[in-house]
This record gives C-alpha cells, sequence and structure tokens, in this order.
C-alpha cells in the first residue's frame, strides 16, 4: 500500500511547529507572573520519581503482560492506550509539569519488562503491526531506510504515525514526490535512544533528516507537554509509549510529522503574534535576506511578539516605523538575527564544525554571546537548564516566552522585550533593562551603528 497524499502545503507545518495563537494568549500573562512560583508547588526527587515509576510501571506490565499472551508489541500499547483512555495521559502530563525541575536526561527509567527477550528490530515491530500497516508501507519503499531501521549502527527512536493520522492528509492533497517523502519519513527517526522518561525531560529531538540549512547538525523535533498531554511539534500527540525492539525504542503518534518551513514563512504565517515584526522586516528590506539559505546556514532569530512591541512607547514607535525612523528601524531588527549559529533551548550548531564539539547544551547555567547582523554588536544569552525547566534570558533582561520554534533553516525564539542595542558611558556598557526609553535615547544607541546599514 503506497501513501498517495501527503499535506497540500509543507509550509502549513509551521502552524503546528510553532505554538497555536491559544499558546501565545498567555504570554502577556506568564510575563509578570514570578519565575519562582512553581518552585512552591514541586514534590520532591523521590516523590517525582515513585510518580513516574508508577505511571511507566502501569503501562509496561500491562504491555509486557499481553505480549506474553502472543500480542504484538505496538498493537498492545494503543490497545491498551484505548481502553484506559486519557487516565495515562493526564498523569503524566500532571506528573510532567510537576516534575520538570528535578528530572534529567540521566534519569534511570527506562526498560520495562523482558527487554533482555526482545526478537524484533523496531522496523520488524512496524511492519508486523496492525496499527502501522501504511507507515510500513511507506517505508518499504526506501530499502536504505529499511536496512537502517533494522540495522545495529545506533539504538534508534521511532516516532510512527498509526494509520489513523494518515486519514488526516486532505483528500485531495497531491502525491508528494519521492524526494519528499523519504525526508517525511526521515523526520520521524531519531539516531539518538530516547525511551518516554527523557523525551519527558527534553525540549529537543535530533532526527535523522540532514539539511544543511541548519548548520552542521540535523533537522529537529520539539517535544511539548501541555492540554494535550505529550506531544511532537506541539500538535502530534504520543498515545502510545516505550515499545521496544532490539535496535531502539517506538513511540506510537496520532498526526504525522512534516519537516518545518523556513523562518520568514513561518512569521508569515502567524500574523496574530508577529504582524509588527512583518512589517518591520518588509519595510526595511530584512525579508529576502532572512529567507535566503544560500547566504547563511542556519540561524537564531530572536523574535519580538507584537505584545513586545506594544511595550514599547508610543512615540517610539511612532518613530521606529516613520519613513525617517527606517534606518533606525533596520538597525534594531538586525540586532534580533543571528546567521550561522542556531540555538534551541538545550542544543548549539555553529554553522561550521569544531573538533570535538558536543551541540548539547549543557544542565545548569550556559553562557554565549552571539553575534547579530549588527556590526560588531553581540547578545548576551543565558540558558539555565535544570531537567524540562529551562529559561532563557537575553542580555540578562529579555526573556525567551516562547522556546524552539523550529525552523528549517535555524530556530525561533520568542523574546517578551524588543532588544535594544547597549549604550557605552564612561567607556562601561550599559545594557538596557527596561527602563523608561525615549526617541532621543534610541537615536544615541543606534546612531554610530546606522552608517553600516545600508537601505
Amino acid at each position: 500500500m503506497k501513501i498517495t497524499y501527503i499535506l497540500p502545503l509543507a509550509a502549513l507545518s509551521s502552524a503546528f511547529v510553532l505554538p497555536d495563537e491559544q499558546v501565545f494568549s498567555q504570554i502577556a500573562i506568564e510575563s509578570h507572573r514570578s519565575a519562582d512560583s512553581a518552585f512552591d508547588k514541586l514534590p520532591s526527587k523521590s516523590q517525582v520519581v515513585n510518580e513516574f515509576e508508577n505511571i511507566f510501571d502501569t503501562v509496561g506490565k500491562t504491555v509486557e503482560k499481553t505480549v506474553k499472551c502472543s500480542k504484538h508489541a505496538i498493537d498492545a500499547a494503543i490497545d491498551y492506550a484505548a481502553e484506559t483512555g486519557n487516565e495515562i495521559s493526564k498523569q503524566v502530563q500532571q506528573t510532567g509539569f510537576d516534575a520538570s525541575s528535578w528530572l534529567d536526561s540521566n534519569t534511570n527509567l527506562g526498560h520495562h519488562g523482558s527487554h533482555d527477550k526482545l526478537n524484533q528490530t523496531v522496523y520488524e515491530l512496524i511492519a508486523s503491526s496492525k496499527y502501522t500497516t501504511k507507515l510500513a508501507a511507506a517505508i518499504n519503499e526506501f530499502p536504505d531506510l529499511v536496512t537502517l531501521l533494522n540495522g545495529t549502527l545506533a539504538d534508534y527512536t521511532v516516532f510512527a504515525p498509526v494509520d489513523s493520522a494518515f486519514e488526516k492528509i486532505p483528500e485531495h492533497a497531491p502525491k508528494p514526490s519521492k524526494e519528499t517523502l523519504e525526508k517525511i519519513l526521515l523526520y520521524h527517526v531519531s539516531p539518538e535512544y530516547y525511551p518516554a522518561a527523557k523525551v519527558l525531560v527534553t525540549h529537543t529531538v535530533p532526527t535523522a533528516l540532514t539539511v544543511d540549512t541548519v548548520g552542521i547538525g540535523p533537522q529537529r523535533l520539539s517535544t511539548n507537554i501541555g492540554l494535550k498531554g505529550l506531544t511532537v511539534n506541539y500538535y502530534s500527540r504520543i498515545i502510545a509509549i516505550n515499545i521496544f525492539g532490539t535496535n531502539g525504542v517506538i513511540h506510537g503518534i496520532d498526526s504525522l510529522l512534516v519537516p518545518p518551513p523556513n523562518v520568514a514563512d513561518i512569521i508569515s504565517f502567524l500574523p496574530a503574534e508577529f504582524s509588527t515584526l512583518e512589517l518591520g522586516l518588509a519595510k526595511t528590506g530584512l525579508f529576502a535576506p532572512l529567507n535566503d539559505t544560500s547566504k547563511h546556514y542556519g540561524g537564531t532569530v530572536f523574535a519580538p511578539s507584537n505584545f513586545a512591541f506594544q511595550k514599547l512607547p508610543t512615540k517610539v514607535t511612532a518613530f521606529l516605523f516613520s519613513s525617517y525612523g527606517t534606518r533606525y528601524l533596520k538597525a534594531l531588527l538586525r540586532y534580533h538575527i543571528v546567521a550561522n549559529q542556531t540555538l534551541y533551548s538545550d542544543a548549539y550548531y555553529a554553522a561550521e564544525s569544531v573538533d570535538d564539539a558536543d551541540d548539547k547544551i549543557p544542565k545548569g547555567i550556559f553562557h554565549i554571546d552571539l553575534p547579530t547582523l549588527l556590526e560588531e554588536k553581540s547578545l548576551a544569552v543565558d540558558v539555565a537548564r535544570y531537567g524540562r525547566l529551562i529559561e532563557i534570558k537575553v542580555n540578562a533582561f529579555a526573556r525567551v516566552d516562547v522556546q524552539d520554534g523550529i525552523a528549517a533553516d535555524g530556530v525561533i525564539q520568542v523574546v517578551s522585550d524588543v532588544l535594544i542595542p547597549p549604550k557605552r558611558i564612561d567607556r562601561m556598557v550599559q545594557h538596557w533593562q527596561g527602563e523608561e526609553l525615549t526617541v532621543e535615547d534610541l537615536k544615541e544607541r543606534l546612531e554610530p551603528l546606522i552608517e553600516k546599514v545600508e537601505l
């Protein structure tokens, strides 16, 4: 059986890869909450670990028992998920919210049951399940992919869309090219081992899809915990977990994962959040170079939302978007764009490889200075990471409200405030920390820089 249709426009995945408007609507509220308030509700580490063990033991033991009764592992996991409804999902979601600051990716909540007795590869599990017949048919079109998923070069993780996921493809959508189909399938596979406990404390997951446009690393997936429970790229819900094979693990998902579009397209697709930024990029001519992947390899856009622009004084905004202020606006927006360096909340890609470099951001406090398109001006970025609880601040002031907008050519980090370049006072660099900003002060900060900005 062949896949005959796919989503009509891969670019539409941006509506999924970035949070929807309901998520964005909470930004204004969250921006005024105390960062420490969540800690008052956190259980002890032992309570959290016990709760996770109870949840995964419930799933693992039930599936193990069913498999011993000659039922297929994927079939057993999905049948069990259907029989128990949303109860496990609710438990995982609640525990995930409370536990994020305590658990890390070294958590010892891995395999369950009779992993030593497993005798099927992840490909064989997919090929023999009644719930993944369409996925198996698609994989069978690519012998190299079959070999990969049967191999032992790595412990793979497969986010396997069940047959019902393919029914969500619009009826009259065009048939994808074979090259596009292969990219989509590779985007569902990670060459690294991510059992459910590790997924829960991970923000992004590397995939087998390698693209030049994000730097030296592979395209990544985003994992999220929200109203839908545990999801991938904000929209595809994980409905079955920890289906172990001899060479990896499978998680069942309810929607296909489509590789994301470029940063510029994502900004255009979300006018409710980025219309002001989009207007500024268009007015200053920055849209074209931002979308030209031949000129950069990967990148990070610290994107101010409409709410962030609204926090600027009215006179400042009016000046920036006036004909007289266009040069200043261009300099200001260039200060939000980092080329050739892609900074996720838990991974970092440079444009060129570095010997013995690790793309993972270490736990604890991580600091990096990222050079922007505004010549000689960098952003000071601090990432505080402990398990799933990650906070990113720029210039020790602006918080990243929505992390990891996965894009084909980099990543979008949505910032709570417009980033204002620092100025020098008595040979000291003074960063803007949210104090009252006047047009004169803004011009003073940008004046030395606009001569280097061509319109």
